[in-house]
């Protein structure tokens, strides 16, 4: 008999086929029919000329690790996908199970550095509230860019010529290709673990859209906005712009000029301080020369100050004078208070009201106990004549007089009468004083 398959089991077959023959592969085409539901997932159809299929993505629209911005989705957009084939075995279709979308074309690499730009904005990564401050004479500058082009010798050459002893170390990175964006943040943080370094170059020439893509990354933008060192953005041509540079705490237009920023240059800060130390010691004059004169009018205006220290010791002896009558007052007041209070005391004293309460409490006490006793013997003599006639009621008084109880075995029922029991059935019978047990013979009177 050939073998049934439900719906079910048949989608699934083809859903398994389907992944193990096809795998992971590349799909280019065009968007349309874009659905984004609360879920966060993102549906679409992926179409060319002649034919179409449908196509999911489970995450947040982006770029993956190493690729340049993210971007969104939009209706008619040209994108390379990287995707698995699959089955929705509810609906039995075929669909692509989207692991990361490229943009084709320049017009799509400006268009998601568009969207990247305008979406990180508005999170505030570009606000300048988060700018932070380049130091003025920073002891250690990092610089990452790569170690073999023009850029790192126009910089270490400014820097030697503005302040020779300014030290640079430089963490080297690729700054073009898809595995730049990754080794530039690993530079950032090798700088930044390296200890004592105050502020940071990114550095790189100009060049084409694609070649910048690296300082359009998301990954790298975030990294520098988290950096705790202050950052300097110096890509491409004063006429180039980057994520980069938005999200740094200062933008350079070139790299020669962001060794200019970063560094004064030593001739103008001698001959600024030549110019303070004088300015300093022509201000210290002066003002030395203002403090004689205004000592020596002091001098004029003091008097003797014997004068003074005999007018206070005179008043000092009036106030102590005042003082001393003061507290005499008071303490004679006081003592008028106090006696007024024992007599006050004495006059409302509790003693002759708890003597009081006392013979009171020992007649109530006599009462209650008089009382219980009576009451006592009152429920004594009903419990006695209670008792009484309880005996006087008791089956077991009728037994005293002869009488027994019958009851069947098993069972315990009483026997009242003679047809409750039959030939040979067993009974126990109870007497006042024990009891036996007995096989009835014989019944009559029923």
């Amino acid at each position: 008999m050939k073998e049934i398959l439900t719906v079910s089991q048949l989608n699934d077959t083809i859903k398994e086929l389907l992944e193990e023959v096809f795998g992971s592969l590349w799909v280019e085409g065009e968007v349309s029919n874009l659905r984004k539901p609360q879920s966060g997932h993102t549906y679409f159809t992926l179409k060319d000329d002649k034919s179409q299929i449908r196509a999911v993505y489970f995450k947040p629209f982006g770029w993956t690790r190493n690729r340049p911005a993210e971007f969104e989705l939009e209706e008619g957009l040209s994108v390379l996908c990287r995707a698995r084939l699959s089955v929705y075995p509810p609906r039995g279709e075929y669909q692509l199970i989207i692991e990361s979308v490229e943009p084709r074309g320049i017009g799509a690499l400006q268009k998601a550095f568009e969207q990247l730009k305008a979406r990180l904005a508005a999170e505030g990564l570009f606000d300048e509230r988060h700018k932070k401050s380049i130091p003025f004479l920073p002891r250690k500058i990092g610089v990452v860019t790569s170690p073999t082009g023009a850029v790192i010798k126009d910089i270490l050459q400014i820097t030697r010529r503005r302040f020779p002893s300014a030290d640079i170390l430089i963490a080297p990175s690729r700054v073009q290709g898809t595995e730049a964006a990754a080794e530039i943040i690993q530079a950032l943080r090798n700088l930044q673990a390296a200890g004592g370094v105050d502020v940071i170059i990114i550095a790189r020439g100009g060049g084409s859209l694609e070649d910048m893509a690296p300082f359009n990354s998301e990954d790298l933008a975030r990294e520098i906005f988290r950096s705790p060192i202050p950052v300097i953005s110096a890509v491409g041509h004063e006429t180039d712009f980057t994520i980069c540079d938005f999200v740094a705490d200062l933008r350079a237009p070139t790299p020669s000029a962001a060794a200019e920023l970063v560094v004064p240059e030593i001739t103008g800060l001698l001959n600024k301080i030549l110019n303070l130390q004088q300015r300093a010691r022509a201000g210290y004059g002066r003002c030395l020369a203002d403090r004689q004169k205004h000592l020596v009018l002091l001098q004029k205006r003091f008097k003797d100050p014997r004068r003074r220290l005999v007018d206070g010791q005179i008043h000092l002896d009036g106030l102590q004078e005042s003082m001393q009558r003061a507290m005499r007052h008071q303490g004679e007041n006081f003592n008028n208070s106090l006696r007024k209070l024992e007599l006050a005391l004495m006059h409302q004293s509790p003693t002759r009201y708890i003597r009081e309460k006392r013979v009171l409490l020992n007649n109530l006490q006599k009462d209650t106990l008089s009382d219980w006793k009576s009451y006592l013997a009152s429920r004594l003599e009903r419990l006695r004549k209670n008792s009484a006639l309880l005996d006087t009621l008791s089956p077991l008084a009728v037994l005293q007089r002869g009488y027994s109880i019958t009851r069947r075995y098993p069972g315990g029922e009483i026997v009242r009468h003679a047809g409750m029991i039959a030939t040979n059935e067993e009974v126990n019978i109870q007497l006042a004083k024990g009891g036996f047990h007995a096989r009835v013979e014989k019944t009559y009177g029923e």
